[in-house]
Parts: C-alpha cells; structure tokens; sequence
C-alpha cells in the first residue's frame, strides 16, 4: 500500500489553496504614472514635472528637481554644494554661478582642481575642444593639456599662476589663512562690475568656497611655489634644502572649525552633490565630527545632520566608494536625518552636463513662475558675509617685513 506524500511546492503550485486580494493601484494609494507627452510641455520646468511621473532616470530628475526647489525655499535650511569632475572645464562655471546669486547656496566645497580651471575662465582665458589627429605626446609638446575631450593650454595655468601671486603677496607675513580665504581673496581680486563667475560671486554673495585637498590642485602648487619663492628672498638655502622643510601660514584647520560652526548653527542642512570624492566626504563628516567632540569631550555642541540632499553621479553603489555611497548608507553614519522622520533625497546616475542645468534652469523656471526667491537663516558668521574685507599688505610691505625678520 502506497501513500502519496505531500511536497512543499504543491500548495504554490494548487491554483486554489491561496487566494490573493488584487488591487486597482490608485485605490491602493499607489502613484499613478503619466505618458510624457513633449506638446505639452513648455519649458524645463514643465518637462521636469513631466519626467517625475514618468520612470527611470527620467523620474529621478523630477524628483530632484522637486527636492531642490523644497530645500531652497526652506528658511531654515542651509545648503551645501559640493563639487568634483572637470565640471568647469566641461563649461558649468556659470550654472554654479547661477546657484549662487539666486540664493540657493550658502556654503561651497570643491575640488582645487576645478576651481583653478574655473579662474581661467572667470580671468577672460578660454578652453578649447579637442582636436582630432594629435596623439598626447605631441599635445605635451604643443602645450595642450588633455582632459578627455577638451584642452586646458598651459599658457593659461602659466598666466594665472602670475595672477594668483599678485593675490599672494597682499597677505600680511604671520597671517594664517585657509582655503576658505584665499578662496575669498582671490574673487575681491577678479571682482568688476558685469564680469561673472564663480570666486566673484560667491565673494560678493558671502558664501565661502572651502578646498580640502587644496594642494591637490594647480592653486595649492602656485601656492606652494610662492612659498618657496618667499623662502628664498629670505635664506641663502637652495631651492631643494628649503622644500624639503618648506613652512607655510595655510592651516586647513581654520576651514574645518568654520564649516563644523556652520554646520552646527544652521537650523536644518541640505547638500547637492555633483560627483562625489574629497569635497562630498569633507561636507558630510562635519556632524560625525561634532559627534566626536560631544562624545570625547563631554559638550554638548548643538548636532545636525543633512536633512535634504540631491545627488547627480554616474558612479554605482557596488564599487563601495564613496562617490557611488547612497544617502541612505550615510544614515548609519549619522551624516543624514532617516526618511522616515523627514529626511527628503534624491539620486541622478547620469553625467552631471546632461542632467544639472536642465534641473537648475527648470527649477529658476519654477520659482520665477510662482514671484518666490529662495530663503535661508542669516546665520551672521566670520567667512558668510557678503563682500568681506580681508588685513591687506602689498608687495613692497610684504617684502620688507621679511627682510625684517617677519615670517610665518
């Protein structure tokens, strides 16, 4: 006598042993989606709108343009930008420019590299499109720098290094500074009226442009080389003795406590994120860092975390690094406020040229549409004050107190 055994599979497989409860999506409470129909559609604006209920990479542009728009009428929210990639050599300097004069940033952290490519513009130089039938070596020899599709002459790094040092020299021996205020010293140097650009207007603004790896970038080598130069004004030391024990009044430390007071006095936080890298990571440590002084010390400095963020980055989670780390990741970090008690973010895996003008001009649109300007606390801030005056020397006074023994 044989008996049949029952297989675990058998209830899935037996169309009547479960019953499902099928639901209509909208009395679900699901969103529904909307055809993308381009003759209705207007403007950015109104193709942004229109792309946030359509799916994909389409959606995410939508719903950042949205957490932008939020984040900046926000009048208790102070937002971050934070900056990597060739973006001013790929021609964004004004799109940044842009944010900047409406209001919608109080606060810059960027790569040196593409801030030096952004002062060659803003000093009247231009970049050039690649050519085709040049292989590198012969570009070294042409004085053409590469960057994939673009050329950076080096004339014009030549050019702006004699600039920079103009900006140099009117610092006061024993004065220390940060990127922060060289940053601010040297867009009062290029500031004239109808001229554009990002250092001018963040100046003019009051809104401080912090470089962590300031000597990971042309700027910090012009720096470094008229240090050198300083140096030996001062010393019968040859040039690779002096290098090998070269002093500097740069203390990074003045940018880190400056923008962990902001951090710490802005009511909420919001950051938008081009790339990732340095700049992204710099930005976001700021509450762990206030974290460790409570925890450490025993104070109680007040703690917040990044309640908003738009991110556009083409770089993907797997790799585990942190250009391609989600907001979500950085909760464990104690960077962001969760979602679930009001954190808003949104992700854009794109080419930040496609994608960042068409969701910084859509969202102007939107705001210019409705009269509104963008909002955010008057925090009143040594660094956050519009058209800051820095102590000023020139040259020949510079000169003489090192000759006088003054130094750093």
């Amino acid at each position: 006598m044989s008996s049949k055994q029952n297989h675990p599979d058998d209830e899935i497989l037996d169309p009547h042993a479960h019953h499902r409860d099928l639901h209509d999506g909208r009395s679900f409470g699901l969103t529904p989606l909307e055809t993308l129909d381009p003759a209705k559609v207007g403007d950015f604006d109104e193709m942004l709108r229109a792309m946030s209920l359509t799916a994909f990479g389409a959606r995410n542009m939508g719903e950042a343009a949205a957490t932008l728009e939020e984040m900046v009428l926000d009048p208790e929210c102070s937002v971050v930008l934070t900056l990597s990639g060739a973006m001013t050599v790929a021609k964004m300097g004004l799109v940044i420019t842009e944010m900047i004069e409406r209001g919608w940033v109080q606060a810059i952290v960027s790569t040196g590299a593409l801030m030096t490519h952004g002062l060659v513009e803003l000093a009247g130089m231009q970049h050039f499109k690649a050519a085709p039938g040049y292989d590198d070596s012969q570009l070294f020899d042409l004085g053409f720098n590469r960057v994939y599709d673009t050329y950076e002459p080096e004339k014009n790094l030549n050019d702006l290094e004699r600039l920079l040092t103009e900006v140099f020299w009117s610092i006061p021996p024993g004065h220390r500074f940060g990127s922060r205020e060289i940053c601010g010293r040297i867009g009062r140097h290029l500031d004239h009226p109808g001229r554009r650009g990002i250092m001018v207007a963040a100046w003019r603004a009051g809104v401080p442009v912090f470089i962590p790896a300031f000597t990971d970038s042309e700027l910090g080598l012009d720096l470094g080389t008229w240090l050198l130069e300083r140096e030996l004004r001062r010393t019968d030391r040859s040039p690779e003795e002096v290098l090998e024990n070269l002093r500097s009044p740069f203390d990074p430390y003045l940018d880190l406590g400056l923008f962990a007071r902001f951090v710490s006095r802005s009511p909420r936080l919001g950051i938008f994120t081009i790339g990732g890298g340095v700049p992204r990571n710099w930005a976001q440590e700021a509450p762990p860092f206030i974290d460790i002084i409570n925890t450490a010390l025993g104070r109680e400095v007040p703690l917040n975390r990044y309640r908003y963020g738009v991110r556009i980055c083409p770089e993907p989670v797997h790799w585990g690094g942190l250009s391609g780390c989600t907001y979500q990741e950085g909760v464990s970090w104690g960077k962001f406020v969760p979602p679930e008690k009001g954190g808003r973010f949104a992700e854009v895996y794109t080419d930040a040229t496609i994608a960042w003008p068409i969701i910084v001009k859509g969202v102007a649109e939107r705001l210019d549409k409705k009269g509104l300007e963008a909002r955010h606390p008057d925090l009143d801030l040594p660094g956050f004050r519009p058209r800051e005056a820095f102590p000023t020397v020139d040259r020949a006074a510079h000169l003489a107190a090192l000759r006088d023994g003054a130094g750093d």
